[in-house]
């Protein structure tokens, strides 16, 4: 039997390239196979609520239409924010399976443990944790949704402190609710995902190498993605402005 050697590509749709390299480096300790990380070039350097999740879609789905007619082949795509920005038209234009972090982690938690807690950045973007797991029918397994209120580019940083007010938001939110396990929720949390397990004694599951491990199960089995109805691609027609270039790229 031949080896599978899959590649995941990883994007990560605000702009930091030094979030990007922890999150390929989380990416890179659990991959069977290759991974290649893409950072987009348009959009905010950190996602923490609608607008920002909005204006960041364009870039990654720049991202992942050049891949798709670029040289290296590629099993899965997997976007690095806990939002799953721009995840519906990403399967739209990808011809490979693609995940969002969150719902990965929300696949993954739920089969470690009976019930999870999210600790996530900031508050304001609970709400949009709370859609996901509706819409990924995982609220009835999450006991709690809970915030550190440090900004998503504090985990850009290896302060101490930072780990220290992560640790002790897991801490609560373990005690307040009575769950089995803890969901990272955002992907530049990543790195610090082992050490809190350690310390806290549960699995600490982080998206990132959730979404590598199940899209590269997927890529094993062979299975195709389907192109039709909500996933088919899209329709060709004119695009104005800065992003022209993409109506080119996928006529």
């Amino acid at each position: 039997m031949t080896s599978h050697t899959p590649t995941i590509c990883v994007i990560n749709p605000n702009t930091s390239t030094a979030m990007s390299e922890g999150i390929a480096t989380s990416a890179r300790r659990v991959s069977r196979g290759e991974i290649l990380m893409h950072t987009s070039r348009h959009g905010p350097a950190s996602l923490e609520g609608h607008f920002d999740e909005a204006i960041a879609v364009p870039g990654l789905l720049e991202r992942i239409i050049e891949t798709e007619n670029g040289d290296t082949r590629v099993n899965g795509y997997l976007i690095a924010c806990f939002g799953d920005p721009g995840l519906a038209a990403a399967r739209e234009v990808a011809s490979v399976p693609v995940m969002g972090v969150a719902e990965a982690g929300m696949q993954m938690a739920a089969m470690v443990a009976r019930r999870f807690s999210v600790v996530t950045t900031l508050g304001r973007t609970l709400p949009i944790a709370e859609r996901l797991l509706h819409e990924y029918g995982k609220r009835e397994q999450c006991a709690g949704l809970h915030a550190c209120e440090l900004p998503v580019a504090a985990f850009e940083s290896e302060d101490d402190s930072v780990y220290e007010t992560l640790l002790a938001a897991c801490r609560e939110a373990l005690k307040t609710d009575g769950s089995d396990t803890v969901l990272l929720g955002c992907a530049g949390m990543s790195e610090l995902a082992e050490r809190l397990g350690q310390a806290l004694g549960v699995p600490v599951i982080d998206g990132v190498t959730a979404g590598v491990a199940l899209l590269e199960a997927v890529s094993a089995t062979g299975y195709p993605v389907s192109k039709h109805n909500d996933r088919a691609v899209p329709i060709a027609k004119p695009i104005r402005g800065a992003f022209e270039h993409l109506s080119r790229s996928m006529s």
